[in-house]
């Protein structure tokens, strides 16, 4: 037994889960006293008087700014709360069906029989019937569901709160609406980590209450919430990147290529549209996505736990492992927050990206120090793990490695992806100086570029996988992906951070802020971009971990011994798992791609058919390109979402699960790569734009200005990289390690059922 007690378990975990969510509800009691709508008998203005706003500002109506900036705000958070719930509708008939065929396929594996089975891995024990394991994985799907459906929801909310407040901090100075977009960043990664952990919590308390100490049952039950919170991560992020591509192509390619307008100009009808998008994509789908990560790689660790000595010695503290770690994180991140939001001060526009970086370090040297304080009281000195069906021996301190190895492999994938996405960096000058000879140039320096990003991540992921194996067999490696996600809250600070900041520079324009306002929000978009992206290789990072780790777990409660790739069932497996990532992301594209034709078709439409349009008389009609968007990626996120949740069924029922495996295999090796690969390329792209854009160099300078030739080709790449970066990179990771968990939910039926197709062959 380790040093930490069950009661104390019990007790400190809920205890880092409260303590998360009031740190977040502290921020956004911060945000929430920046003023928006500034009247004028108050005495108020918005928070701050005349003296305050830069000179600059002075000859402004400050009322009729902020004004302004509260109508565009309640505009976007009006179209993105009603694109969501429309998406939730569809989403909650989709949660109905899958838990019946849930419920159906594992209750039939023995005849919904009520009686007690011989346990799956200790035949001595009783282990409660299969029936019990059919409901309460459907029951697990539904919460995971729910909480990842919540995520969601809260982090968009809390986007639009804050994207105004932001603009109107920036006529203080760069500093206040960083910290003003960085707060807003972490009440949404605070609440999220902090409601998974307590929903899961409460869910193994309540679920103990009926399985006692049929841990095997209980761990394997709960594995649902990771496939409710996957399946539910990637409708979001499917249909959010659907919808927020559409628009932002659709705007780009008419506004700024065509009609040579700014970026974010009211006159644009797409406008409101794109920026609703980066609510309902980047903040709603990334919410969901990382929840995913999340609650699958605590699943795995917990049934893994569960059928080795901790579960058979009824070990509690000892199996809440995974839980305790996250707990500690929820504590590293409240402390690591305080580094960018009251400690060092933001005086300039060039240490906004070393900050955001000095936030992932921080994090990971603190939290390898907590994960070593944690493995220290929370297992016992020496304890052996399930290792495909024999025993490992292992110590603490051996797991403590493979904790670190995975979250110092997720810092490497993060500056590995800031460098090469970061227009402070050669690769993306490189991409942007291609420019000058056209679009096609800069096309292929920015393929080469996203190429050669997945090298190093992939070599990251590889010594994680090796070192996690070699010192915890697959709990070792389920740990490691737990490792990289430890630190979840700070990381979607800084990811959530982005589009808060995309959005306030779109309402700085719209409100017709100075040009020096607007230069502010640029500056803050750019570090922005690139935190996405590195937001996006954890992410990646993170799914192959998990995605292996399930996929151990699926190998031993299938009962495959071995997986062996010169077998046929397996190698057919392989090669059309690999195929599967070519071909959701073709799928994903091309949706993008008719989505924006019918956005580009309209916006052209309202340019040439409404008078005094161009001159900005007239207000465009923002309402119809907002339901073009929510039409088209409604109905388009249902192919790609179908192919993901039907491929394991399909594969297990009719070729068993020796094909399955390969299937797994293969979507995980390739799937990796193009995430890898078209997130960065995208990121390249649009920062090699925004490099030109902004001008801060001479070589920048030499490029542009807006509107130039090398300008306009920037702008081509960064439409093409726009897809890749927000809708088909970022959902293939939820793709490999979605397959993965809903193979191991339903490993119990394949394994007694599957693989009809080959018995009759």
């Amino acid at each position: 037994m380790g040093l930490l007690g069950e009661t104390l378990t019990q007790i400190l975990i809920p205890v880092a889960a409260i303590v998360g969510i009031g740190f977040a509800l502290l921020q956004w009691l911060l945000v929430s006293r920046v003023r928006v709508s500034a009247d004028p008998d108050s005495g108020l203005d918005n928070g701050c008087s005349d003296r305050l706003i830069e000179e600059e500002e002075e000859s402004v109506d400050i009322h009729g700014v902020a004004a302004k900036c509260a109508e565009i705000q309640n505009a976007i958070s009006v179209g993105a709360t009603s694109f969501l719930f429309t998406e939730y509708k569809y989403l909650s008939i989709f949660m109905t069906v899958f838990g019946a065929i849930i419920f159906l396929f594992l209750g039939s594996v023995k005849g919904f029989s009520i009686k007690s089975e011989p346990c799956t891995y200790n035949k001595e024990n009783l282990c409660k019937p299969a029936l019990a394991n059919a409901i309460f994985s459907t029951v697990a799907f539904l919460l995971g569901a729910l909480t990842s459906v919540l995520s969601g929801f809260l982090g968009m909310k809390i986007a639009t709160f804050a994207n105004a407040r932001t603009t109107l901090e920036a006529r203080k100075g760069v500093g206040k609406a960083f910290i003003t977009a960085f707060r807003s960043g972490a009440v949404m990664g605070f609440l999220l980590a902090a409601n998974g952990l307590l929903v899961l919590y409460i869910s193994i308390n309540l679920f103990r209450l009926y399985y006692g100490d049929d841990w095997e049952g209980l761990y394997e039950s709960i594995t649902g919430y990771g496939l409710g919170g996957s399946s539910m991560a990637l409708f979001g992020r499917v249909g959010g990147g659907i919808y927020t591509k559409a628009a932002d192509v659709g705007a780009d390619l008419v506004g700024k290529v065509e009609r040579n307008i700014p970026e974010d100009d009211p006159r644009n009808p797409a406008v409101i549209a794109d920026n609703v998008g980066d609510n309902v994509g980047d903040i709603a789908g990334m919410g969901s996505d990382l929840f995913g990560s999340y609650a699958e790689s605590s699943c795995a660790a917990l049934f893994v736990a569960s059928i080795s000595s901790f579960g058979i010695g009824h070990d509690f503290s000892a199996m809440s492992y995974p839980l305790i770690i996250s707990s500690m994180g929820i504590v590293v991140c409240l402390i690591t927050t305080l580094f960018a939001t009251d400690l060092f001060e933001i005086k300039d526009v060039t240490e906004i990206e070393p900050s955001l970086k000095r936030q992932l370090l921080i994090s990971t040297i603190l939290m390898t120090v907590g994960i070593a304080i944690v493995s220290f009281v929370a297992l016992p000195s020496e304890f052996t793990l399930f290792n495909f069906g024999t025993e490992k021996t292992v110590k603490n301190w051996h797991l403590s490695i493979c904790v670190s190895v995975g979250l110092w492999a997720g810092l490497v994938i993060g500056y590995t992806t800031e460098y090469y996405t970061s227009n402070a960096y050669s690769p993306v000058q490189d991409v942007a100086d291609s420019c000058r000879t056209g679009a096609a140039t800069n096309v292929i320096f920015g393929l080469a570029l996203g190429y050669k990003s997945v090298i190093i991540p992939i070599f990251a992921i590889a010594i994680a996988i090796f070192v996690s194996f070699s010192f915890g067999a697959m709990y070792g490696i389920a740990v490691a992906a737990l490792g990289m996600l430890s630190t979840i809250a700070t990381g979607l600070a800084i990811d959530a951070y982005g589009p808060i900041s995309d959005n306030a520079g779109g309402i700085a324009e719209m409100a017709g802020m100075s040009h020096k306002i607007r230069e502010r929000t640029d500056a803050l978009d750019a570090a922005g971009n690139t935190t996405a992206a590195i937001g996006k290789g954890f992410a990646i990072g993170s799914a192959a971990l998990v995605s292996l780790a399930l996929f151990g777990a699926f190998v031993s409660r299938a009962g495959i011994t071995a997986v062996d790739v010169l077998s046929p069932k397996v190698f057919i497996g392989l090669i059309v798992g690999a195929m599967l990532p070519y071909w959701f992301s073709a799928m994903t594209m091309k949706s993008v791609g008719s989505a924006a034709l019918k956005m580009v078709e309209e916006v052209r439409r309202q340019f040439n058919s409404i008078p005094g349009l161009m001159e900005g008389r007239t207000k465009p009609d923002y309402a119809t390109c907002v339901k073009i968007s929510t039409d088209a990626s409604i109905k388009e996120m249902i192919p790609p979402g179908a192919l993901v949740m039907l491929t394991p069924l399909i594969a297990g029922t009719f070729f068993g699960v020796e094909t399955l495996a390969g299937v797994l295999a293969g979507s995980l090796v390739s799937g990796v790569q193009v995430a890898i690969s078209a997130s960065n390329t995208g990121g390249a792209w649009d920062n090699a734009k925004k490099y030109i854009e902004a001008g801060a160099s001479e070589h920048a300078r030499s490029l542009g200005p807006k509107g130039s030739d090398p300008h306009k080709a920037a702008v081509i790449g960064d439409t093409i990289g726009d897809p890749l970066k927000d809708t088909s990179g970022p959902s293939l990771n939820i793709l490999i390690k979605l397959m993965a968990v809903e193979s191991l939910v339903f490993a119990p039926f394949f394994a007694t059922h599957g693989g009809f197709l080959f018995k009759w062959l």
